[in-house]
């Protein structure tokens, strides 16, 4: 009776809340990743697949400014050259609510509600391509001065197959002008299965970061530089080992029109000691983090640049202390419908704007 009582309290306030607006959205990516490697922390292999992701749900504004959205869906992954058995399906099902900057999302929400992309030593483009969505909670607050984004990602439940695995990130920028400072904190957890004979490993990451985008002062799309310290703790429960490391981490990126370039560069300890044991049940970053110097220069060019579509080609260029260069490929290839709704909106002024914005496209490709 109490939950009948509170289905129909809950009813009739979607009822007084005005009217319900049908949402839908279509998500599409192609994605070939090519990797020639020449190190030991990650195997030559070519990633070519497409990932859909359809879904539906409702909207509506309550009587105090808040925006309701009910979605629904799933995310379906299908490697090219692989049968159908072979695909992935997962999937897309949260409740978002907004307000005065603030925003609250709760179920299997799309990472890329993310403010920013997270970087790659805390997620790969592997995962992020094979895995759209977090697995919990996401809450955010934005104004003019940045953002602040904190996510729990509840990746394993416990049982007798799967161990309990979870990882809470937390990210942020303050800009004023030109400047920015901010960066990214985490607790990575691994547990045991249900009948309790595994280890337990602990992954913490800490971040801080200051930077410069002048971008708005020049006729480029991005130019930008920061700088950043990389502080982990990982530990084995069950080894009874532990380990602590430092190190440098910059970034620099500058894109004009169809063509972009992005440069990171790694020195210090080994922040992935686990990952030959783990792997990603631990680790959810770039494996080469691995080595004490890691430099990935990326050259894209794109081919169709819009903010419902974009497509790019790339090579990148992978620097690995001790073992060379190794190259990578990639052509990615990405359509919305929900921002071609927006842009089909939009006055001419407006859409020189989103243009102008167009630096983040490249980052929310794949991700």
């Amino acid at each position: 009776m109490r939950k009948i009582l509170l289905i129909c309290a809950f009813v009739l306030g979607v009822g007084y809340a005005g009217a319900q607006t049908f949402l839908y959205d279509v998500d599409f990516v192609m994605n070939f990743d090519n990797r020639e490697s020449n190190n030991p922390y990650e195997d030559s292999q070519t990633l070519f697949g497409v990932r859909l992701t359809p879904t539906i749900g409702l909207g509506f504004n309550d009587s105090i400014g808040g925006t309701h959205k009910f979605m629904a869906g799933v995310s379906y992954v299908q490697p090219f050259g692989a049968k159908w058995r072979d695909c992935t399906v997962t999937p897309t099902v949260y409740y978002q609510f907004d307000a005065k900057g603030f925003r609250l999302n709760f179920g299997f929400v799309p990472y890329d509600f993310l403010s920013e992309a997270l970087p790659d030593y805390l997620r790969s483009d592997s995962l992020a391509f094979a895995y759209p969505n977090i697995q919990g909670v996401l809450f955010q607050y934005r104004s003019k001065w940045g953002y602040a984004d904190l996510l729990c990602d509840w990746r394993g439940m416990m049982s007798h197959e799967t161990r309990e695995a979870f990882r809470i990130v937390g990210g942020g920028k303050f800009k004023y002008n030109w400047l920015y400072a901010g960066g990214y904190a985490q607790l990575n957890h691994l547990s045991h299965n249900a009948d309790s004979i595994l280890g337990v490993c602990d992954d913490i990451v800490i971040n801080p970061l200051v930077g410069v985008s002048l971008g708005h002062l020049t006729p480029l799309d991005t130019l930008s530089l920061q700088v950043g310290y990389i502080g982990s703790f990982q530990r084995d429960r069950r080894a009874e080992e532990q380990w602590f490391a430092h190190g440098f981490h910059a970034e620099f990126c500058l894109s004009w029109r169809f063509i972009g370039f992005r440069d990171a560069f790694y020195f210090g300890q080994n922040q992935m000691p686990l990952y030959p044991q783990y792997g990603q049940l631990v680790n959810q970053g770039d494996p080469k983090y691995q080595a004490r110097i890691y430099n990935r220069t990326d050259i894209f060019f794109y081919l169709i640049r819009r903010p419902f579509v974009t497509a790019y080609a790339g090579w990148n260029l992978l620097y690995v202390h001790g073992h060379g260069l190794s190259h990578q490929q990639q052509v990615v290839c990405r359509f919305s419908l929900e921002p071609l709704m927006r842009w089909t909106k939009m006055s001419k002024d407006e859409r020189m704007t989103a243009r102008k914005q167009g630096d983040k496209l490249r980052t929310l490709s794949y991700r």
